[in-house]
């Protein structure tokens, strides 16, 4: 029988090595196409251009979500995180059991995957995914480590070196030292050359990190050429079909974090050896104008190499034997970031860019810890000033964002003209709309459960299986979302009344962008402080002390930074640090959550490494906790 079995994995791999190839993910972190095959002038990038001249390039892919782990839990799973309750960057939410990567299925096929080295797959389940998913996963993973060379692989490299980290937030003396320092002089790009967008203030600060940001990307560029260089000497070329792309768009102010086209538009190549050209939509060197999403990239895979797709996967393969036609739309999502609340969702079509800003009280350039450490910041925070600034800086640096943004990215790819407001597009404003409420009905968006009450609803069964078995009723949520920004102070007050948390927490929501309240939504607000709901009296708490009425708000908020839920008081601690002055009286209460949070997570630890349950969330309230009790100090 063990020399039956032994034939038998023999057997599989020598198939698997004869019939289906190799396949290579590099993964570019934090990068827009700021590459000379993009058409970036100011990029010098030559081995990831001569790359393109020997793929299909893609010039409509585009991430899941403006920042890494979200879309990282989408690659890895073939879903989109809005259904899988992975939204929310680091919440920790589980996902089903049997859900444990799609590197297992190759894995069962007989291939060998690594993975070098970025695991933060955005869930609670995140060690049984790389239990299952990967032979090896590392710094020093490789597809050079599997015993028998003969074996086909999967293999990802993440490659840090564009990553914000590195092109805004170290300072610069160490950038210089472990990153510019790869590069000669004549490969160090002038500020002065920098090619800077109608959105930035030209600051000689500015350009100077624009510059580092593109010597990051060449210094990345290098990397790349390296490892196709070792793909080449291990004679392996021939059979092994490589993807480049980049996790979301680059680290830079207005792109990182934001579903316009700057966060979202990613640059994607795909090689196919002779031997795999059948596979290829087209010749070396030609490109494709496909719509391709992150959410479809699992399923190709697994169609390029003949393995079944789950029938949970919600991506289109794009590519391979169970190719599907071409997409109409692709979505994204914005949800929580850090310590950072917001909640936005996108549709795309071959031409426009629609987004649905669900918190627009609150603005694009939303001051955030872990980013504010970068110099570039706080050139936008100090020249913030609608009188000086022009439409495009202002619409990033201001402190609201529009209900609605419709955009056409054939004739204005930067985003700078919002027609959500012009007669002539009222058609294609409408289908986009319609588009984008059909999507998160379909999918059972559940990013628009309050964290605190997604936490307690999960408690026994995933998201994912609750909402796709329609146990969690997301319509008259996603109808009192959809509220906000248009309805009147009756009907958003009315909201308060639900039977419904999630409804009443929208409700509050809707309030905050008023410009005024009443007397008698006032008097519901001050009794909701006390709601059994957390996040509606933490929600009803900012609309008060917005809207002048502080002492009652802030003691309730006090009293919630104290909660035993690091969810709640990530909350609570939130909603105080941006009222700033106005929450004064939170001064020492939130001084004590700050050494509760430091406790727990200690503050010498790099914002970078991702750790489980409290010790995350513990670092986002000491976030919001440092900066308010700054702001008093200064």
């Amino acid at each position: 029988m063990r020399f039956i079995l032994f034939l038998m994995a023999t057997w599989c791999v020598s198939v698997c090595t004869a019939d289906q190839p190799n396949i290579l993910w590099i993964t570019a972190e934090d990068m827009s196409p700021t590459l000379g095959c993009y058409g970036d002038k100011y990029a010098s990038t030559p081995n990831i251009d001569r790359l393109a001249k020997e793929s299909v390039r893609y010039t409509k892919a585009f991430a899941s979500a403006p920042v890494c782990s979200p879309s990282r839990s989408c690659l890895i799973t073939g879903c989109y995180p809005t259904s899988l309750s992975t939204q929310q960057m680091r919440s920790g939410f589980a996902i089903p059991k049997n859900m444990r990567g799609f590197p297992e299925l190759l894995r069962k096929r007989g291939y060998y995957t690594s993975n070098n080295v970025k695991t933060d797959y955005n869930t609670g389940n995140y060690a049984e995914i790389i239990k299952h998913s990967w032979n090896e996963s590392s710094a020093a993973a490789h597809w050079r480590k599997r015993s028998d060379k003969a074996q086909s692989f999967f293999s990802i490299f993440n490659l840090m070196t564009s990553h914000q980290s590195r092109s805004m937030v170290w300072p610069y003396a160490r950038f210089k030292e472990e990153v510019q320092s790869k590069l000669s002089a004549g490969e160090i790009h002038n500020p002065a050359k920098a090619p800077l967008p109608p959105y930035y203030p030209d600051t000689p600060l500015i350009r100077r990190e624009l510059a580092r940001f593109y010597d990051c990307v060449s210094a990345m560029d290098k990397e790349v050429g390296t490892i196709l260089k070792q793909l080449k000497e291990d004679g392996l070329e021939e059979n092994t079909i490589v993807f480049f792309y980049s996790d979301h768009g680059s680290g830079m102010p207005r792109h990182k974090r934001a579903l316009l086209e700057s966060g979202m538009h990613v640059p994607l190549m795909i090689r196919f050896p002779k031997k795999w050209q059948h596979l290829a939509p087209g010749k070396p060197g030609t490109t494709t104008d496909r719509l391709v999403s992150f959410v479809d990239f699992a399923p190709t895979v697994l169609s390029l190499t003949e393995v079944p797709i789950p029938k949970d996967m919600q991506g289109q393969p794009f590519l391979g034997s169970k190719k599907m036609p071409r997409r109409k739309y692709i979505y994204g999502h914005r949800d929580r970031v850090d310590e950072v609340r917001d909640l936005s969702r996108s549709v795309r079509d071959n031409r426009y860019l629609y987004i649905r800003n669900y918190m627009p009280h609150l603005g694009y350039n939303q001051p955030t810890a872990w980013p504010d450490n970068g110099e570039i910041r706080h050139d936008f925070y100090r020249l913030t000033d609608k009188q000086k600034m022009t439409v495009a800086q202002w619409h990033f640096a201001g402190p609201t964002r529009p209900v609605e943004e419709l955009y056409d990215c054939q004739t204005d790819s930067q985003n700078l003209r919002n027609l959500a407001g012009s007669e002539k597009h009222q058609k294609i404003l409408n289908r986009l709309r319609k588009a984008h409420r059909k999507h998160i009905s379909q999918t059972a968006d559940l990013g628009f459960l309050p964290e605190s009450e997604a936490w307690e609803m999960f408690s026994k069964q995933t998201g994912w299986e609750l909402g796709q078995n329609g146990k969690v009723k997301m319509g008259p949520i996603h109808k009192a979302a959809a509220q906000v920004g248009v309805a009147d102070e009756a009907t958003l007050a009315n909201n308060l009344h639900s039977e419904n948390a999630s409804i009443r927490y929208w409700g509050a929501v809707g309030l905050t962008h008023l410009g005024s309240l009443s007397d008698s939504t006032r008097k519901v607000l001050h009794e909701k402080l006390k709601d059994p709901s957390p996040a509606v009296r933490i929600e009803a708490a900012n609309v008060l002390a917005r809207h002048g009425d502080p002492k009652p708000a802030i003691q309730a908020l006090i009293k919630d930074l104290a909660h035993e839920n690091l969810i709640i008081v990530t909350h609570a601690a939130r909603t105080i640090e941006l009222l700033g002055p106005k929450a004064i009286a939170a001064k020492a209460p939130m001084s004590a959550a700050l050494k509760r949070a430091e406790k727990i997570r200690p503050p010498d630890l790099s914002p970078v490494i991702v750790l489980p349950g409290d010790k995350d969330l513990a670092m986002f309230v000491a976030f919001s906790c440092h900066a308010f009790l700054q702001a008093l100090e200064n």
